[in-house]
């Protein structure tokens, strides 16, 4: 029996080997493709090269590297065309020695490199398993039938109890949830190996939002600093940046002049070292981000205050409706304490985050959760909720003539 696994990321890679621990796999031979997707790969750790992979070796047989096998094309960009598909397939398994397949384990399904490997690798069941907060929003483009009838689970993390993930749910794909002990059992075997690291008080998790053009690189400095001057004012003199994995180092580079300027001592914490690593080694005071998967971590499995700042710049700029990431930014709007510019931590406002993850979800992919509808006299809050995109579902009545021309007034005013 032979499983192929897929992963690009450290949390992918324990989320894996936490689910092979709990026995959701069995003990046939065992190979791990991994990618670097960053925009520049070449300059990044690879994550069968980060120190804490070395305990997550072992669950494997082998480990292969999907840039090595397609170089130098970028794993994000590059799939077979259709007439190459059964060429590919065949060198492929060749170089990899993959032979009979019993089983494919994909993260980001929706996308390359996931969804380049399950059209090469044929034949076989998938399963699929979350990474992070996106699994509890609509599966992000169509499956070809091809793929979507070979999926058979989504195993992930219950980052938001209560709460069902959507992805893949209009293909009847049953969820299953991976336990806290195995998952949290991995981590601490990842901390335990972990380089040292130097403790804060408090903690800023970086994201990519200017890579994905969600905001430009100076708003995204922008935020960064904010969140190191709300700490500042809430007493805080040491502080750990944690820059996300496929960031780069300009965001540190820029926080560092802020913190010099503020008189805080800032510390970077390494790239390729997990957020709940960090958790698990410094027990920071507070853990502030944008809408990081990391901010539901820290609160849910190491029981860490946290605070969101700058999810309602992100919702008001996510286009198109239905982006990927607007279900995370709704949910950590919506479930997490907010800092303010001035330090302050107030509680999120008490919303039905079961009915608003399921609005939301119709209004991103209606065609895919018709189920989904809001009933009558649902409340659209605008900042989950786009005015044309409700017209054009039908969900709130179209203006009138005269109603746009007031909104002109105003908007001129």
């Amino acid at each position: 029996m032979t499983t192929v696994f897929y992963a690009s990321t450290l949390f992918g890679a324990m989320s894996l080997a936490a689910a092979i621990d709990d026995g959701h796999f069995g003990d046939g031979r065992r190979v791990l493709i991994v990618s670097t997707n960053a925009a520049i790969p070449e300059v990044a750790v690879p994550l069968d090269r980060t120190p804490g992979f070395t305990v997550l070796r072992s669950r494997f047989d082998e480990v292969h590297s999907w840039n090595d096998v397609i170089a130098p094309l970028h794993p994000s960009d590059w799939k077979a065309r259709v007439i190459e598909v059964p060429m590919m397939e065949r060198l492929i398994r060749s170089y990899l020695d993959l032979g009979q397949v019993d089983e494919l384990v994909l993260e980001s399904i929706a996308v390359a490199p996931a969804r380049t490997i399950a059209g090469l690798v044929r034949d076989c069941p998938i399963t699929v398993y979350s990474d992070g907060l996106m699994s509890y929003g609509p599966t992000r483009d169509p499956m070809p039938a091809e793929i979507f009838r070979r999926i058979t689970r989504l195993l992930h993390l219950d980052l938001v109890p209560g709460l069902t993930p959507l992805l893949l749910s209009e293909y009847e794909v049953p969820p299953v949830v991976l336990p806290d002990a195995a998952f949290l059992a991995v981590v601490r075997e990842v901390t335990a190996t972990a380089p040292d690291m130097m403790a804060g008080q408090a903690m800023i998790l970086g994201q990519y939002l200017s890579a994905l053009d969600i905001v430009t690189p100076d708003e995204e400095a922008a935020l960064h600093e904010t969140m190191l001057r709300a700490l500042t004012a809430r007493g805080y003199r040491t502080v750990v940046f944690k820059p996300h994995p496929s960031a780069g180092r300009r965001h540190s580079q820029l926080l560092r002049v802020a913190a010099d300027t503020l008189g805080v001592r800032l510390i970077v914490a390494g790239e390729s070292v997990p957020a709940e690593v960090c958790f698990a080694a410094l027990r920071p005071e507070l853990v502030v981000g944008c809408f990081s998967t990391g901010l539901v971590t820290a609160q849910r499995y190491f029981s860490l205050p946290v605070a969101s700042y700058g999810t309602e710049l992100v919702l008001d700029r996510l286009t198109p409706y239905e982006n990927s990431n607007r279900v995370p930014v709704t949910i950590v709007n919506a479930l997490l304490p907010r800092l303010s510019e001035g330090g302050e931590v107030s509680a999120a406002p008490r919303a039905d985050l079961q009915e608003l993850v399921r609005a939301v979800g119709y209004c991103m992919q209606p065609e895919a959760y018709p189920e989904l509808r809001p009933a009558a006299g649902f409340g659209f809050d605008p900042r989950y909720f786009k005015r044309k995109r409700l017209e054009t579902l039908a969900l709130t009545a179209r203006p009138t003539a005269l109603t746009r021309l007031r909104r002109k007034i105003r908007s001129a005013l």
